[in-house]
Parts: C-alpha cells; sequence; structure tokens
C-alpha cells in the first residue's frame, strides 16, 4: 500500500512538471480512507464522494458550524403559506467549470434529472417535488406535491448540487467520468484507487476564499499508512483518523487534530427481505435479530475499539441530537436474555450469519468484537471482509445476511430513516417493508414543528428497534488530522473537508 503511495504522489509530480507549473503552485493533498464512487451527484453513494464534491460541487445552500442553513449556489428562499411552493433567488453570474451560466434553466435541469434519471438516488430525497419551474434567469420554484419539512436541508447535500446541463447532456451515462459543476475546484483527472486531481476554478463566485491552486485526493485505505504518510510530509490532511492514533496525533507537535461527532451512525444492516440471503432465521424471526442486538454491548466497543472516544447509540441520530428519543436508550448486554429469545423462536444454535464487513481496520475490529459477544449468545457470525463499493453492490443484490454499514448523516434526520426503512426505497438494502412504518416516515416529512415530528419518530423508533433491518451501534467521532502547514481549515458538523479559507503555508 505505501509502495502504490509514493507511486502515485511520483505520478502526480510528473504531471505537475511536464504541466509547467511554478514553484509558487499551492497544492494540498488529502488522504482518503477509500475510493469514492461515480462523481455523480445524482448517482454516488459514498461518504468520500462527498468529501470530493465539496470541492468539486456547489449546492443551493449550505451550512454552518450550527447546523444552520446558509447561502451557497442561492441567495435567499421563500416558502408559501401552504407549504407547498419554495421560491429559490439565485447568485447571479455564476459559471460553471465549462463556461456555461448556472442559471434557473440549469437549476431545473439538475433537479428534474435527479428525480428522473435511471438509478438515481437522489429522487427519494426529493419525492414531494411535483415539478419545478424556471420562473426568470435567477428564480427557480419548486412547487410540491405536499408540504416537505425536509426539503432545504436536502438541497444543502448532494440533492442540491447542480451540474451543467450542456456538459451532462454531451457525456450522458458518463457524466460521472468527467464531472462538471459550479464550485471552487474543477476535475483534471481520476485514476481509480490511486487518485483524483482537482485545479481552482478561476470564474469561481467565490474565489477570493480559495487559496489552494491544486487538491489532490489519495485513497489510502489502510489508517496506520495514512497517518503515516500525514507524518512523513506526502500528505497534508487525512480523514477518518483512528480513535487509537488521537493521543500520537496530538502529542505530535507538527499536527493538529479537529474532533466533532458525526451525525449520523455506525451500524449492522440486516437482510430480512431481500433475495434468498435472507432466508435464515435472522431475516426471518425479529425475536433472532433482538437475541442479536442483546448479545452486543456497545460501551465495550467503544471503550476496547475506540479508547472510550466515540459515542454508543441505539438510533439513527446519536444522543446528542435533539431528536434522539430519550424514552428509548441505549440496552445493556443481557446474554440470558438473548438466549431466551433464540429459544422462544425455536432455531438450532448457532445460529450461522454471514457477516460482510468493508475492509478497514476499525470496522474490522468492531466486527471482529462482535463475532465474540455473539458466539456467547448462541450466534456463529462468519466475517467476510469486502472492498467497500463491492460491498454496497453485495448488498444492493442481497447477497449477504449482515453488514456492516455506516451513514455519514444528514442535517435533518430524515435523511438519517427515510430512505433506509421506506418500502422499495433505494438504500433500504434489508427489505424491510411495514405500512404503518411507511404512514409515519411519510407524515414526518409533511410536518414542520420539531415537537410533532420527533413525537411521530418516537412511534417509529419502537417499531423499528424492535424489529426492522439495522442495529445501530455507535456514533464516531470525525477524527480529521492535517499538518500544521495547513491554516484556516473548519470542520462543520457534517464532517466534510471544506477548502474555503484554506491556505498553505
Amino acid at each position: 500500500m505505501r509502495r502504490t503511495l509514493v507511486a502515485g504522489l511520483a505520478s502526480f509530480a510528473a504531471i505537475v512538471a511536464s504541466a509547467g507549473f511554478a514553484q509558487a503552485q499551492t497544492n494540498i493533498r488529502i488522504g482518503l480512507a477509500e475510493d469514492p464512487d461515480v462523481l455523480d451527484p445524482t448517482l454516488a453513494r459514498t461518504y468520500v464522494g462527498r468529501i470530493v464534491f465539496a470541492s468539486l460541487c456547489d449546492k443551493l445552500f449550505d451550512i454552518d458550524e450550527k447546523l444552520n442553513l446558509v447561502p451557497q449556489l442561492a441567495l435567499s428562499h421563500e416558502i408559501s403559506p401552504d407549504g407547498k411552493q419554495v421560491t429559490i433567488k439565485l447568485r447571479p453570474n455564476v459559471k460553471f467549470h465549462d463556461g456555461e451560466p448556472m442559471d434557473a434553466e440549469a437549476v431545473k435541469f439538475s433537479l428534474d434529472r435527479h428525480l428522473t434519471m435511471q438509478g438515481s438516488f437522489r429522487k427519494p430525497e426529493l419525492a414531494a417535488v411535483d415539478r419545478v419551474e424556471a420562473v426568470d434567469p435567477t428564480t427557480v420554484r419548486l412547487v410540491l406535491k405536499t408540504p416537505f419539512s425536509p426539503l432545504l436541508a436536502q438541497l444543502t447535500d448532494r440533492a442540491g448540487m447542480i451540474v451543467s446541463p450542456k456538459a451532462a447532456k454531451e457525456a450522458g451515462d458518463r457524466f460521472g467520468q468527467q464531472p462538471v459543476c459550479a464550485g471552487p475546484f474543477k476535475f483534471v483527472e481520476r485514476v481509480q484507487q490511486d487518485r483524483i486531481v482537482l485545479e481552482k476554478f478561476a470564474d469561481y463566485w467565490d474565489k477570493d476564499r480559495i487559496y489552494i491552486d491544486r487538491v489532490t485526493f489519495l485513497p489510502i485505505a489502510d489508517s496506520t499508512v495514512r497517518l503515516a504518510n500525514l507524518k512523513a510530509g506526502q500528505l497534508d490532511l487525512i480523514e477518518r483518523a483512528l480513535a487509537t492514533d488521537i493521543k500520537e496525533i496530538r502529542s505530535n507537535a507538527s499536527l493538529k487534530l479537529v474532533a466533532i461527532t458525526e451525525l449520523g451512525y455506525q451500524g449492522m444492516t440486516i437482510n430480512i427481505a431481500n433475495g434468498e440471503a435472507s432466508k435464515g432465521p435472522l431475516g426471518q424471526d425479529a425475536r433472532v435479530r433482538q437475541a442479536l442486538g442483546l448479545a452486543i454491548d456497545r460501551e465495550a466497543i467503544n471503550q476496547v475499539v475506540f479508547n472510550g472516544e466515540f459515542v454508543p447509540g441505539n438510533q439513527w441520530v446519536s444522543p446528542e441530537n435533539p431528536y434522539y428519543q430519550e424514552s428509548l436508550p441505549v440496552p445493556s448486554r443481557d446474554v440470558e436474555k438473548a438466549k431466551e429469545l433464540l429459544q422462544e423462536a425455536g432455531v438450532k444454535t448457532p445460529v450461522t450469519v454471514d457477516f460482510m464487513v468493508p475492509n478497514n481496520p476499525e470496522v474490522r475490529a468492531v466486527a471482529e468484537v462482535i463475532q465474540a459477544m455473539a458466539a456467547e449468545a448462541g450466534f456463529d457470525m462468519k466475517i467476510r471482509i469486502v472492498e467497500f463499493a463491492t460491498g454496497l453492490k453485495e448488498a444492493e443484490d442481497g447477497r449477504y445476511q449482515a453488514f456492516m454499514l455506516a451513514w455519514s448523516g444528514r442535517t435533518d434526520p430524515d435523511g438519517n430513516v427515510y430512505s433506509f426503512h421506506k418500502t422499495k426505497a433505494p438504500l433500504n438494502y434489508s427489505g424491510y417493508s411495514d405500512a404503518q412504518a411507511d404512514a409515519w416516515l411519510d407524515e414526518s416529512r409533511v410536518k414542520s414543528d420539531p415537537k410533532e415530528r420527533k413525537a411521530i419518530y418516537e412511534k417509529l423508533a419502537q417499531k423499528l428497534l424492535s424489529e426492522g433491518g439495522i442495529q445501530y451501534l455507535y456514533h464516531r467521532k470525525i477524527l480529521i488530522a492535517h499538518s500544521n502547514k495547513v491554516e484556516g481549515y473548519k470542520q462543520m458538523p457534517d464532517g466534510l473537508v471544506r477548502l474555503q479559507g484554506v491556505k498553505m503555508k
């Protein structure tokens, strides 16, 4: 892995030299924990992809340090009294990387693309949108089927990313190989599993806050190698440093550590109705799933794997989130109760489970702890290590029984729950389907009062935690480590790396 990184950096250096870049050019090298999937906002679904998009594709809105919505490509918005029309004023004179204007027609094109493109992962995020109207060049109106309280929060992420209509039409289904957006940096090249290179966009609307000329993202799955290259000066910033490395990073005078509790969760998705693999006891009987949950000690995972630095959890938001249901606290481990439930279910023990685990050292360690704990209750968790993108494909196709799968989180709780539990939603890898749960999920999107929404989510949580297809386990601290050469870096609650205001010494 180390040799691969050095070779990648060497080839990048050759590119820079052959292009005749001046010595004064400012570059930043960012180590990613995985290689992103396709760089198309409509089709993308990985967390690392969102990190790249933060430099590549601006959105209609963004968030600040307190999760407040702030304008980005939009300037302002107005919601009609009945909640069924959202009128957005756009920032004037914005250009895409290909020089085309970023106007209302482009916004309409991108939102329509999210809603209609085959394989779109944004469609459920914008499900309430009936149509998009370009009122004038700097005004766009979203007409909704029903009031949709998470809409603006959705537009702070990939659903709000606007792509060049000209480039998208010309590239077709190959757009993700040469993305054209309106962000601070434009696409240069991508070599799978090696590097993604972006360069400063000279006509960016907020160019006065961009001090970096070139960004190179380097996927390095091994966290130890990632940190070693940061310490050696071959990387300038790494995302998702290990919790076990916190002490070492803090003691290194040339490094800085930024930590924030993630908006999402780390959990185990269970296949309950997605193909033949769901036919076993774990998928078919809620009591078996409850038994597995009771066999797991979440606080022990936090202490053993993460030195107590993370936050144990049992819901799609962390205990620090205002939408956390205090009436359903993190359960204690109860092996005897787990055995009783397995006996009630009438299953033969040990219950064998195909346990799919991404090739990440921390996740592997968590899986091994779960494997040992579950064995005491009567489960044989057979760990199967897969590359992350492979695991997503396997999950989508239903070729698994349990899958260690994380979610990076969204500013609105809807983004953490709807697509994972709504019948036939694109991220519902477990295949869970329940009419009452669907009704509550839809109702939570119509209500705008936080108290009313939380009350709906409480009923939903009671149901999902007892019979659903996800075992929520813990919430990470997003750990970003960077060199002292990096100045002005600010961490937002979504954990993404933004380079506005960042300078290199």
